[in-house]
């Protein structure tokens, strides 16, 4: 598991030694080391390692461990190498039929915290990849170390059966701290404020007529508020829920409305658009378009069914777009296919807005656009005929 944090330094605890008895793979010894520094061990002990030492292939797979690559013992015999051990302990898979405590790797790790813990020395054997320890290896070990695996498939990778040895004895030399623990960046909601969040939630919620039937209200108030207690949130969940509800709420316009604005809002908007966009030099239209892509939000009643009916009527689908600029104008909607832009006129516009429709119709015609003008209450009173005209317009030869 990648993580690492490189700004934090390393435990130094005095932990058993790590024997390896002739390991075969250079990229084993490796593992091992990086096994060991997971759990900070550091003493690594190698007994006539078959490739022989040093090896690259050892210090590729150790991934950064090199502080216990780089301090490896050697030895030719496992009776040197435990010499100065007073604690040893053999890990096998296998039964040697010997008169001595056969352990788990917990129980194992306990005994080796108690007895470093003492002022003694401990160790840990492993044996060969292929075939393990020898009987008269296993007999100078005090102990027996075997994991509770398969039966069936009980032969575990060397590194894996370090890291697991070195797991167990991490956990209780550190009293099994974690390295880091959930964040508390706010403290606990209040009952208080709880219940202000759920009294506005109810007021929103009867708004829109949720809690019905009248007879099951009180249950599912009841429903509602556990779900916000097994949550145990935070002052800051409060807020975060608070605000979504009052965006709902205030932003509740229906289907039929999208956005943030209103038909009358987006009205207003767009006579903004038209006073900003007047005589504006061309290196000035960021805000117009910003201002654009706001229209795109938030249209009218009247944009939006047009818009809807130019993309899902199969006469005009993937033609037009909407609030798309050509140049530094910004038509309603317009089809770069057919060179025709569509322009809603609204009942009782300002001067302002007729004037800026007529600027950008000069301009569109100057450059070969064909504009229709739509007003907003034939939209809405009959959008059919409005298509019906749309369409003969597009078959009329340019």
């Amino acid at each position: 598991m990648s993580g690492t944090d490189k700004t934090k330094s390393g435990l130094d605890l005095k932990g058993p030694v790590i024997i390896l008895v002739e390991p075969q793979l250079g990229e084993n010894i490796g593992m091992t080391a990086r096994a060991m520094g997971n759990f900070a061990l550091s003493e690594l002990r190698l007994v006539n390692p078959r490739d022989g030492w040093p090896n690259v292939a050892a210090q590729r797979a150790a991934a950064g461990a090199d502080h216990i690559i780089d301090n490896v013992e050697l030895f030719a015999t496992v009776e040197e190498a435990v010499a100065d051990l007073d604690l040893l302990l053999a890990t096998t898979a296998r039964a040697h039929d010997q008169a001595k405590p056969v352990l788990g790797p917990e129980a194992a790790a306990s005994e080796i915290v108690s007895h470093i813990g003492g002022g003694g020395r401990a160790g840990i054997l492993f044996g060969r990849e292929r075939w393990g320890l020898m009987n008269d290896e296993v007999a100078r070990a005090n102990r027996i170390v075997t994991f509770p695996v398969n039966p069936g498939f009980a032969s575990l990778n060397l590194a894996q059966a370090v890291l697991l040895m070195g797991y167990e004895w991490f956990k209780l030399s550190t009293t099994n701290a974690l390295p880091f623990e959930k964040p508390e960046r706010s403290p606990p909601a209040s009952q208080h404020q709880i219940d202000a969040f759920f009294a506005n939630l109810v007021r929103e919620l009867d708004k829109v007529e949720f809690l019905r039937p009248a007879e099951k209200r009180d249950t599912m108030l009841v429903n509602l508020r556990n779900i916000f207690t097994r949550m145990e949130p935070s002052k800051q969940d409060m807020h975060t829920l608070h605000g979504v509800v009052m965006a709902i709420a205030e932003g509740r316009k229906g289907p039929a409305k999208g956005g943030v604005l209103d038909g009358e809002q987006a009205t207003r908007l767009r006579a903004l658009l038209a006073e900003h966009g007047r005589g504006m030099p061309a290196h000035e239209s960021g805000t117009v378009r910003g201002l654009a892509r706001l229209l795109r939000r938030n249209p009218t009643d009247a944009e939006r069914m047009l818009w809807q009916a130019l993309t899902r009527d199969r006469r005009f689908a993937g033609s037009f777009k909407r609030q798309t600029p050509i140049g530094r104008h910004i038509p309603d909607f317009v089809s770069f296919v057919h060179r025709l832009a569509i322009e809603l006129v609204n009942e009782g516009e300002t001067e302002t807005i007729a004037q800026d429709r007529a600027t950008r119709r000069a301009w569109l015609e100057d450059r070969d656009y064909r504009v229709i003008e739509m007003k907003v209450g034939d939209v809405e009173r009959d959008l059919e005929q409005e298509l019906a005209r749309l369409q003969a317009s597009l078959l009329q030869p340019k």
